[in-house]
């Protein structure tokens, strides 16, 4: 009986998308820009040197995806070792509005969004309803500090979680008020000493937090929890948690269980999911941690299944802390685990390999990117063939449910005929 494993780079995307400009993103490319980076010697640190090198993902089709998608192609190094494709593969183009993590993730389950979530900008000048310099509303602050038993907040504007913490943890400690933060995506975030504060108290207050958010049309509200000493220097810890506004329709989540099959969550996507139509939570952590987690689920889940994993490192730690060696190596250590989940898909499996957005390492700022996806398939039931660029990640989504016979989903348009060879390749 059929199965489906879905692994998400959070972030990886393969060129910016034609509606890129309207985000500051025309020109973005997470990948190629990765490659030319390391090809001429400007990535190169203690964990990696010399050029890219992701053969088994070229192998899946990687390289004529990033072709499709920009017309241009990977340095040779990158795919020196790949021989004949023995994977599908596509090219997704988001219409979900913003470049968000839940909208990728949502649309490519088959529910797009199509109206941006709220933000929080920064403020006007003199603008009456916000303190000086905080992007959050001068009500909603209060409101917070009334119903969470706190006397105020640190922060309250755009940062780097890392930046923030390392400004403003020894003040935190000394004073006990916790660190609101957001970005240029719909967040609201969180920050807090896990023993100082207490980790149980930052789960409360964002609980609460989520609940004010709805009026502001926030899509999550995120706990950041970190340790350590201002001697010794504060860093977050593996305990961060999502609080997200639940899907509004049906997604291929539900689809699954309404017919009977088992739902896998690995990493943060039932946090995405705000839970929903998730049979099983699997928590683990760094990209070497959820690819064992999620090999442990192709050697155990059962038959009309669907497993998901975020591979978040791509994202959190280094496409937005724009290290572009510390993006490069984290592909290469992917793609030296991949080859160990090849000999264990059985003939009805599905494995689909595909990204959410982009966040360029080596692009101003330090916000996602709006790109571009590559959506590589293999199956020993599949044909290596081109399965064409597609508006609109739910089709993707409409292409798994296909496989694991649980659609039509709502939204989007299956390639499974084509990569079954019923229809002609793109």
């Amino acid at each position: 009986m059929a199965r489906a494993f879905i692994l998400v780079l959070d972030s990886f995307g393969i060129g910016s998308a034609p509606d890129a400009g309207k985000y500051g993103d025309k020109g973005a490319n997470t990948l190629l820009h990765i490659a030319e980076f390391c090809a001429a010697g400007r990535a190169d640190n203690k964990r990696r040197r010399g050029a890219l090198s992701v053969p088994n993902l070229c192998r899946l089709g990687l390289n004529e995806a990033l072709a499709a998608a920009c017309g241009r192609r990977l340095p040779a190094a990158a795919g020196e070792k790949a021989q004949k494709l023995i994977g599908a593969y596509a090219v997704g183009q988001e219409i979900s509005a913003g470049k968000d993590t839940p909208s990728g993730h949502w649309e490519m389950m088959g529910l797009p969004v199509p109206k941006a979530w709220g933000s929080f900008p920064p403020p006007r000048p003199g603008d009456p309803a916000f303190d000086k310099g905080s992007y959050f509303p001068r009500a909603l602050l209060e409101k917070i500090y009334q119903k969470g038993g706190i006397s105020g907040s640190l922060g309250n504007c755009a940062a780097s979680g890392t930046e923030i913490i390392a400004r403003l943890g020894a003040e935190h400690v000394a004073g006990g008020k916790p660190i609101f933060y957001t970005s240029g995506d719909s967040v609201f975030q969180v920050a807090a000493h896990e023993d100082i504060f207490g980790l149980a108290r930052l789960y409360d207050l964002c609980t609460l937090i989520r609940q004010e958010m709805d009026f502001y049309n926030v899509g999550r509200v995120i706990a950041r929890p970190f340790a350590g000493t201002a001697e010794q220097g504060f860093k977050r810890t593996n305990n961060r948690r999502d609080w997200t506004m639940p899907p509004a329709e049906p997604t291929l989540f539900d689809y699954v269980k309404k017919q009977g099959g088992t739902t896998i969550a690995i990493g943060k996507i039932a946090d995405i999911f705000a839970h929903q139509a998730i049979d099983k939570v699997i928590k683990a952590y760094g990209t070497a941690d959820l690819f064992a987690a999620t090999v442990q689920q192709i050697k155990a889940a059962p038959d009309n299944s669907l497993t998901m994993t975020n591979f978040v490192d791509f994202d959190q730690n280094f496409g937005h802390r724009r290290d572009i060696a510390g993006y490069a190596a984290e592909l290469e250590l992917f793609d030296r685990l991949l080859p160990q989940i090849f000999p264990l898909l059985r003939p009805e499996d599905l494995l689909v390999i595909t990204a959410d957005h982009g966040c360029d390492p080596t692009w101003s700022g330090n916000d996602h990117t709006r790109e571009y996806v590559p959506q590589l398939f293999h199956s020993a039931a599949i044909a290596p063939v081109n399965c064409g660029k597609h508006l609109g990640f739910a089709d993707m989504g409409q292409t798994v449910a296909a496989w694991l016979g649980v659609g039509p989903l709502r939204h989007g348009i299956s390639y499974l005929d084509i990569m079954l060879g019923k229809s002609p390749a793109m």
